[in-house]
């Protein structure tokens, strides 16, 4: 071991020489895009590197596609949500449309949103999508998910808190 090199370090450099071909061509069952299934491959060895607990990993392939799975399922929630902007900017004359500077602030802002989102327990997410985009009631949510009102409460708080974050960064 060089200087500076930690052993989960070690261990991610033996399993990118070991596993990265495997992992390649299992990215690229899901993904047609030859460029971003490496790209994607990049992004799991980077996971690994920030993880602390791989010395007792048994079945690293097992591993590596777990977190290339949650990559790719990332990837194509950011890709729909995208394409449902474009889409519904398709629609609008076009005298009203933003630059495409905007849109792509647009489309950054959508990004954060979604990643901070992400970070929420599924019931949270669902509360907020439950209220935003079908603009169902607290009670009807929590009749939904089967929480109480109060719960569908907290849910939606922590959901706008990310979207705060998102728009404004941590508040102070």
């Amino acid at each position: 071991m060089s200087a500076g090199e930690s052993p989960n370090q070690l261990f991610v450099d033996s399993l990118y020489r070991d596993h990265r071909d495997w992992l390649l061509s299992w990215l690229r069952r899901y993904q047609a895009c030859p460029h971003r299934a490496e790209d994607l491959s990049q992004d799991t060895f980077l996971r690994l590197l920030k993880r602390n607990d791989l010395l007792g990993v048994r079945e690293p392939r097992a591993l590596l596609a777990t977190i290339a799975r949650g990559l790719l399922i990332d990837h194509f929630r950011r890709s729909a949500l995208e394409r449902a902007y474009l889409d519904e900017l398709a629609l609008q004359p076009e005298d009203t449309q933003p630059s495409a500077e905007e849109q792509l602030q647009v489309i950054e802002a959508l990004r954060q949103v979604n990643t901070l989102l992400g970070q929420l327990s599924a019931n949270a997410r669902a509360a907020f999508f439950y209220n935003r985009l079908d603009g169902m009631t607290h009670g009807e949510i929590a009749q939904r998910l089967g929480v109480s009102v109060p719960r569908v409460r907290q849910y939606l708080a922590q959901a706008l808190r990310q979207c705060y974050i998102a728009v404004y960064g941590e508040p102070t």
